[in-house]
């Protein structure tokens, strides 16, 4: 089992990144979603970053048959960035309400209200520009900018740290930052190479994200239909159920008085 230390050179922030590398592992990604993964999703097929981008920020903490709904309502409603960010706020919350995690309404009006002022409308490619704005971390700015634009970029969500866990045997609880941080430099060295190779980027980031919600699931994953099974060092050790590490507990504080 690979404890913290032996996860790559990247947790003391040392080391070069081609150690981490392994093109077998982003084909694999690749060919499985190709063939089997989710592609009639109605923010997929498209490179529009409006509705990319409302799509990453309604599926954060929430699963897709709750978004299919809010969705296409939302984008009925407000077909553009322009017709999101002039809308009264009362409005955007309204058409939110019920899905809950409101600050994400907020943000989300914020957001747009930014790529107007800022950039004419226009979502910017750059994910560290993405990563600036309301509502939007490293993760979601990386997926916006692979799916509208191809951008080769890293995404780290909570099914991508699931995957990560247990096919590199990861035993430390993913929140500590060393240890995030030695998961973003894997997730960075294992990006495909997209020359020659059209789409695979796309592909790539949509299948960590496939695999994560269909078949590396928290409870019950369905290991046997898994492209990653034979590398995979939790399936191998038996260990599925106890990979991701769970957040540890807070000790119970214990006062006296007399």
């Amino acid at each position: 089992m690979k404890r913290l230390n032996d996860f790559g050179p990247a947790v003391s922030g040392l080391g070069n990144l081609d150690d981490l590398a392994d093109p077998s592992f982003s084909q694999a990604v690749v060919y499985w979603q190709r063939s089997h993964g989710r592609h009639t999703l109605p923010w997929q097929n498209t490179t529009d970053a409006y509705r990319v981008w409302l799509s990453e920020i309604m599926l954060q903490q929430t699963q897709v048959a709750a978004v299919l709904g809010y969705y296409a309502r939302f984008l009925e409603r407000f077909p553009t960035v322009q017709a999101l960010a002039e809308a009264p706020s009362e409005d955007v919350m309204a058409h939110w309400s019920g899905l809950g995690y409101y600050t994400r309404a907020r943000n989300l009006h914020a957001c747009a209200k930014r790529v107007v002022q800022d950039y004419d409308g226009m979502f910017p490619s750059d994910p560290a520009l993405l990563a600036d704005l309301p509502g939007i971390g490293r993760s979601t700015a990386a997926a916006i900018a692979a799916f509208s634009g191809g951008v080769r970029a890293a995404i780290m969500d909570g099914n991508v740290k699931r995957v990560f866990a247990r096919v590199f045997g990861i035993d430390a609880y993913p929140g500590i930052k060393p240890v995030e941080d030695a998961m973003w430099r894997r997730a960075e060295a294992l990006l495909p190479e997209t020359q020659d190779n059209p789409g695979a980027i796309e592909a790539y980031t949509q299948g960590l994200m496939d695999l994560g919600a269909t078949l590396c699931t928290r409870s019950r994953p369905d290991c046997g239909r898994c492209p990653l099974q034979d590398r995979c060092v939790a399936f191998a050790t038996g260990r599925t159920a106890e990979l991701p590490v769970r957040k540890p507990k807070k000790a119970t504080p214990e006062k006296r008085t007399a």
